[in-house]
């Protein structure tokens, strides 16, 4: 409650000492500075300055009560809804946008509307001796006024609203446990704000100026023409600066931003090595630094974490190979024929390290089965044979398990098909063709060849060249044509290599 008092408290001066400095300030030098009149005339200004000040405030303090509502709420209500709480947060950024509006808006026009209004009146009923073309003058002189007086309220806005919003972040955290968040949504960008407040104050105190000169002279035509259309010109030129001066320096704070959210951009698709280029010599050179010093941290934890990732799935191969001795190092093997004909096929590397993934866990089912089945020596029964056969949906149910769940998604398809048949005769699901998911069909041809090569208490291997032609074989009934076809062509291609380096 204490901290809500003190923002008000602080709105509130900063809004009255903008406004006493802008139009009492500002406003008043122009006026009895530049303007000759007698002294009655001064007061009847200065009544026409009370009554649209209070027209003014009464009307924008209107229009900040609407504003300020939804945050007045967070501290004088129980807020039992996080998305209401999200609301107030968003309302709290919203603030200093808010306050131009109210500025531009309410303050301008209940300001300027009352006092043109009895200006005029006061002209056409001979209490004030000037030109009604001054009037015109004062409304330029309140627009450029009001836009400087935004821009400021605009920048304490934004400081006063900050231990607001730590504030309700506490909150949050207190009542729901969660964190509030923009989620990236940009209210104004950094190009607006550098680009306006940096054109406003170059030509600030040019348009004063040069409005002051106008009153100071008091004519639009006659001897004067000459000098205004040479003011005219200069104030053209001395603008235009301003604009290319603001665009210019929205333009160097722009491009270094731009710069790292790239960069941040490609991290977030997984490329860790996208490091911030060094070539800024101001602040932004210790962002960049400090972005890719976080970034090679990162790089670190995650080459740590890739390493453990290796170090499991070959751990749960290792494990279930060390329960058969004839079958040791088989899921290593089969994991290195995948990826041969993996790279043959061109597959990514992202999915080709997932195929190895996959082939390595490919037998992970077989930690269910019985040690009487799996470490039978001579040949198994149907009945075991109906036991062995259920390995494939067993691993995919073990792998289930693993947490979190998405982790494990890409290598279950492998693990439950490697055992179905082009031609629809395998199992579990007697998939056919190219129903059967790919790395089923590709770890399929290194599981047999494998399989056929290794010795087996009931027989021995067979040599390299049988086990590829009877792949060559099977192409398109047992095994995907393609895949086998370029396992068997590689094959042989090395053979021959080797025959003629030989």
């Amino acid at each position: 409650m204490m901290i809500y008092r003190t923002f008000i408290s602080r709105l509130m001066l900063n809004y009255f000492i903008g406004s006493i400095t802008a139009v009492a300030g500002v406003g008043g030098l122009m006026i009895f500075t530049t303007l000759k009149i007698s002294t009655q005339e001064y007061l009847w200004l200065v009544f026409v300055l009370a009554i649209s000040l209070c027209s003014m405030v009464s009307l924008e303090w209107t229009v900040f009560r609407i504003h300020i509502k939804p945050i007045r709420m967070a501290f004088h209500q129980d807020i039992y809804d996080y998305p209401q709480l999200q609301k107030i947060y968003l309302r709290l950024h919203q603030l200093p946008s808010l306050a131009i509006k109210r500025i531009l808006g309410p303050h301008l026009f209940g300001l300027s509307v009352p006092a043109v209004i009895l200006t005029l009146w006061l002209i056409y009923s001979g209490r004030l001796h000037f030109p009604p073309k001054y009037v015109i003058v004062a409304i330029l002189g309140a627009v450029i006024v009001a836009a400087m007086h935004a821009m400021i309220e605009f920048f304490l806005t934004s400081y006063a609203i900050r231990p607001v919003l730590e504030e309700v972040q506490r909150m949050s955290s207190h009542r729901f446990g969660r964190e509030l968040s923009l989620g990236g949504q940009v209210l104004i960008s950094i190009k607006q704000k550098f680009r306006w407040g940096a054109f406003l104050i170059g030509a600030f105190p040019l348009l004063l100026y040069g409005l002051a000169v106008q009153l100071q002279i008091g004519n639009f035509q006659g001897s004067g023409e000459e000098y205004w259309k040479w003011a005219g010109y200069i104030l053209i030129v001395a603008l235009g600066f301003a604009f290319f001066g603001a665009w210019l320096l929205t333009r160097d704070v722009e491009i270094p931003i731009q710069h790292l959210y790239e960069r941040m951009a490609e991290v977030k698709e997984g490329n860790l090595n996208a490091q911030a280029t060094d070539m800024f010599s101001d602040e932004f050179s210790k962002l960049v630094s400090g972005f890719n010093h976080m970034l090679s941290g990162i790089k670190v934890q995650s080459n740590l974490n890739n390493q453990l990732i290796e170090s499991y799935f070959a751990t749960l191969a290792a494990a279930l190979d060390a329960r058969d001795p004839y079958t040791a190092g088989h899921s290593l093997r089969v994991a290195d024929y995948a990826v041969q004909i993996g790279l043959l096929a061109g597959l990514p590397v992202e999915k080709v390290d997932a195929l190895r993934k996959s082939a390595l866990l490919h037998d992970i089912g077989k930690i269910g089965t019985r040690d009487s089945v799996l470490l039978k020596d001579g040949r198994l029964t149907d009945e075991e044979f109906e036991q062995i056969k259920q390995h494939p949906v067993m691993g995919e149910s073990i792998l289930r398990q693993i947490e979190p769940a998405d982790a494990m998604a890409p290598f279950l398809s492998g693990v439950r098909s490697h055992h179905e048949r082009f031609d629809g005769k395998g199992y579990p699901d007697q998939l056919k063709g190219e129903d059967i998911p790919l790395f089923g069909r590709i770890i399929a041809v290194a599981d047999a060849f494998d399989a056929m090569t290794s010795n087996r208490p009931y027989r021995k291997g067979l040599d390299a060249d049988r086990a590829i032609q009877i792949l060559e074989e099977g192409r398109g009934t047992q095994w995907d044509p393609y895949y086998a076809g370029l396992f068997v062509e590689e094959y042989r291609k090395r053979k021959n290599r080797d025959e003629y380096a030989g």
